[in-house]
């Protein structure tokens, strides 16, 4: 019945996705502006890390975009009452979990699509990575849009307009990108910014990912970093499964 519902669902939104190409590439936009226009800025720096600069870059831009998009993707469920369609969702048997599940599937679906189309410009532009990395790093960026994608829905079912919810979603946004090192590795930061980007779960992901795209897949960085996405994901799709129950969705 879970995966029946759930694939009902992810197959509606994933056909409105399909629907708006436009959309679908715009999204990736912001990284391949950084990744033209930042990327070659770096080339031949010293930033503290190993690899080269785009092994460093890369996988910081992928998780800005499982970052950025997913956050904001409760936008859809504020336009999606205002039409009646949570309204008429509430009356079906369907299952809360499944109504939750489906919408961050889709999600993760086109934001791992973004993210190839990501990569491949990053090879064409010098990027050398390992396959089992950069499929890591695709692994990661799902697992990001899964639990940012919950909690996003969630805020949105309880928020009534989205002049009140982009707010909400640009002061913890920011703050997340900046502390996780998403551009440059934390290490290059004053040691109190350093210590301070440990309280951020995402630079967990950022590491790992670093890891991954020079091949490392046994560090501590990666352990951390599975952890911290597992666990993340298990507790935002909790949160976003609960307000979804108990708001009638």
């Amino acid at each position: 019945m879970l995966l029946h519902d759930t694939a009902l669902i992810y197959g509606r939104y994933l056909r409105q996705s399909l629907r708006s190409r436009f959309a679908l590439l715009f999204g990736v936009l912001m990284p391949l502006l950084y990744l033209l226009f930042f990327g070659p800025l770096l080339t031949g720096l010293s930033l503290g890390g190993r690899g080269s600069s785009w092994q460093l870059l890369v996988p910081g831009l992928l998780l800005q975009l499982g970052l950025f998009g997913a956050s904001f993707a409760g936008f859809s469920i504020i336009i999606e009452k205002g039409q009646g369609v949570v309204e008429r969702m509430r009356v079906t048997p369907v299952s809360r979990l499944a109504l939750l599940l489906g919408r961050v599937l889709r999600d993760a679906t086109v934001f791992v699509f973004q993210a190839v189309l990501l990569v491949v410009a990053a090879v064409a532009m010098g990027l050398r990575a390992p396959l089992a990395g950069i499929l890591i790093g695709f692994v990661f960026v799902a697992l990001l849009t899964v639990s940012l994608g919950s909690l996003s829905y969630a805020l949105a079912m309880k928020v009534h307009t989205p002049q009140a919810f982009g707010p909400l979603i640009n002061a913890m946004t920011m703050p997340s990108m900046l502390l996780s090192g998403l551009m440059l590795p934390m290490s290059l930061a004053p040691a109190w910014l350093d210590v301070l980007s440990h309280f951020m779960p995402f630079r967990y992901l950022v590491d790992a990912v670093r890891d991954a795209y020079v091949g490392s897949y046994t560090t501590d960085h990666m352990l951390y970093g599975v952890l911290v996405a597992l666990g993340f994901s298990a507790l935002a799709v909790t949160v976003g499964t609960r307000v979804f129950r108990t708001a009638g969705a």
